[in-house]
């Protein structure tokens, strides 16, 4: 046993910080002091705070250092390792708290991503002293079939994949299809802006939805697996193949499990980033060889799936909670959580908040508890204005919904989904009509053309949109959007379509006075859209600097050096925002026209 244990995130959002040339200066400074028999340094998962990162967990104290760079390495060692006082400037907090003092850790419940920045994710023997694969065991050699799936039937676990299918159900009607061979498919084509959840619980714990699926295809009589993960996911990839080739080795997975008749294997399919490809028919398609597009529903997957045979299809986060239902029985799964949405779910934080991260809560926690309490708010000097939840099928929802559960029927309600788990936090600096057509531009690059009301529908929205922050849009354009938009949800062949027009109609409803400024008063309120705004200098604030005018490509920006105040020239100006970022005193200003 070594004296220190080091923990060191090596997800993709800490190594794009650095942190692989962090573990090799630790390694060069406890080389250097003879400290490598006495201290461990551990390769991990995603921890949580990935702004914060590179991070170090330092046991056996738990202190927890953030952005850590190269240079720090030396220092740590010296002072932490050998002289046993943490380094206070590299703490999250003052006090060296242990994580689950910090507030961003404390209000979080970690099931699915309980091994994730805790155990090497290339070690299956980290796993298994987790209790990996104890529930795979105790499903073939102590359980039928039909036993597991009802387990998961009293759980209450729903997809976490966005549509929130009771899982129970759907792996009964697996079990009973008539067919064979059977198969179980992981849906890792995690294609949302700013969601980053699945990636994260394969980078750090892939063995979890290898047992997971060999579980499911235990339940529903299938000896074949495949995991459609997009190729934009190397370190997944990657951790994928090397957990698969040690659970073969170890003979958990392959060729009779536990010394049972049951065989299950798996298989990695990479995908090429199509958003589409989410969709079960179209993420089907695509594993055969096919384009991948959506089909008409029924024959429902579960029926007539994978080259036409019984087929059951689970997200990565809902694989990921199988075994702790089998492990803590599933009434321990159903006390968390709200009625009819048991269980804990992870979140991806982003945007104009304070903690951006990975984050997993109870089913039923409020999005003020979301936002503030564990995100710690929006930066200071800015106020909170909206949350975009679902990613570009979900709503954004106001400061006055802040108190609604986050839960599926609590959401569906206002006018947003669950979907995978990704929350935007917008701040008052937003244009929600703006934000709407960027969600609104995404779905229309990724529709996949087949069907008439999404191929058509999302265009015609768009180009509504584009009119009114040009500020040429007109009255009737808003009721419009309202139409094309119910026609899109009720006429749309898959889930892409049916959702696109959600981040239109719920900003239509939930900030129509900000529509009516971009057409009526020719104004973009918050400042964003470049034909509604102009440019001013603060004559009080400029100091004459001259970066205004050198960064101005029309001659807007007029002045002499070191002679202020400058001023912007109205009819020149372009709106291209070049000397709002070139000011270094906060000197230009940008508002409403």
């Amino acid at each position: 046993m070594r004296r220190i244990q080091v923990l060191l995130c090596s997800g993709t959002a800490c190594q794009s910080s650095g942190s692989e040339r962090v573990k090799r200066a630790l390694l060069d400074a406890l080389t250097a002091h003879d400290l490598l028999p006495e201290v461990q340094l551990v390769d991990t998962g995603c921890m949580g705070p990935c702004e914060l990162g590179p991070v170090l967990l330092v046991y056996p104290e738990g202190t927890f250092y953030v952005k850590v760079q190269p240079d720090d390495a030396a220092e740590i060692v010296i002072e932490h390792f050998l002289k046993g006082r943490p380094l206070r400037r590299l703490l999250w907090a003052e006090g060296a708290p242990q994580p689950h003092e910090i507030p961003f850790f404390a209000r979080q419940r970690k099931l699915v991503l309980r091994n994730c920045g805790t155990i090497d994710p290339e070690k299956i023997e980290e796993y298994i002293a987790s209790g990996g694969y104890e529930a795979l065991g105790r499903a073939v050699t102590s359980m039928t079939p039909t036993e597991v799936v009802a387990a998961i039937s009293r759980s209450g676990l729903r997809g976490r994949g966005g549509a929130g299918f009771p899982t129970g159900t759907k792996w009964e009607l697996v079990r009973v299809a008539a067919g064979v061979p059977k198969y179980v498919v992981c849906n890792a084509d995690e294609g949302d802006p700013g969601a980053f959840m699945d990636r994260a619980i394969l980078e750090g714990d892939p063995h979890s939805i290898l047992e997971g699926m060999a579980i499911a295809g235990y339940a529903v009589g299938a000896s074949r697996g495949y995991v459609y993960i997009r190729a934009e996911y190397p370190l997944a990839i990657q951790r994928l193949e090397v957990a698969l080739a040690q659970a073969r080795k170890l003979g958990v997975l392959g060729q009779r499990i536990f010394e049972t008749d049951f065989s299950f294997d798996i298989e990695l399919r990479m995908g090429a980033g199509a958003f589409v490809c989410g969709e079960e028919t179209a993420l089907i398609a695509s594993i055969e060889g096919r384009r991948g597009e959506p089909r008409p529903r029924p024959p429902y997957p579960a029926t007539s799936g994978l080259w036409g045979k019984p087929t059951l299809i689970n997200n990565v986060e809902t694989y990921a909670n199988v075994r702790h239902i089998l492990l803590d029985g599933p009434e321990a799964f159903a006390s968390v959580g709200t009625e009819k949405s048991k269980g804990t779910k992870v979140f991806a934080l982003a945007g104009k908040v304070r903690n951006t991260g990975l984050v997993e809560v109870p089913m039923g926690i409020t999005l003020r508890e979301l936002v503030f309490d564990i995100g710690g708010g929006v930066p200071t000097g800015r106020e909170f204005k909206a949350v975009q939840i679902g990613g570009p099928s979900g709503g954004c929802l106001p400061s006055s919904l802040l108190d609604v559960p986050v839960d599926y029927d609590s959401l569906s309600q206002h006018g947003a989904i669950m979907g995978s788990g990704g929350v935007i936090i917008l701040d008052d600096a937003t244009c929600m009509v703006n934000m709407a057509r960027f969600f609104l531009q995404f779905t229309a690059d990724e529709s996949c053309g087949k069907c008439v009301p999404c191929r058509v529908g999302t265009q015609m929205m768009l180009a509504i949109l584009d009119r009114i922050v040009a500020g040429e849009g007109k009255e009737e354009d808003l009721q419009r959007l309202r139409e094309i938009g119910e026609m899109m949800k009720n006429a749309s062949l898959c889930g892409l379509g049916q959702t696109a027009p959600n981040p239109v109609l719920s900003t239509l409803r939930y900030f129509p006075a900000e529509y009516e400024a971009h057409i009526r008063d020719r104004s973009c309120p918050a400042g964003v859209c470049p034909n509604l705004v102009r440019y001013r200098i603060d004559p009080d604030a400029c100091r004459g600097c001259d970066a205004c005018r050198r960064a101005c490509p029309t001659g807007a920006a007029q002045g002499t050096a070191g002679a202020p105040p400058y001023q912007i020239v109205d009819e020149r100006c372009i709106r291209c925002g070049a000397c709002f970022d070139a000011c270094p005193f906060d000197a230009v200003r940008k508002e409403p026209r």
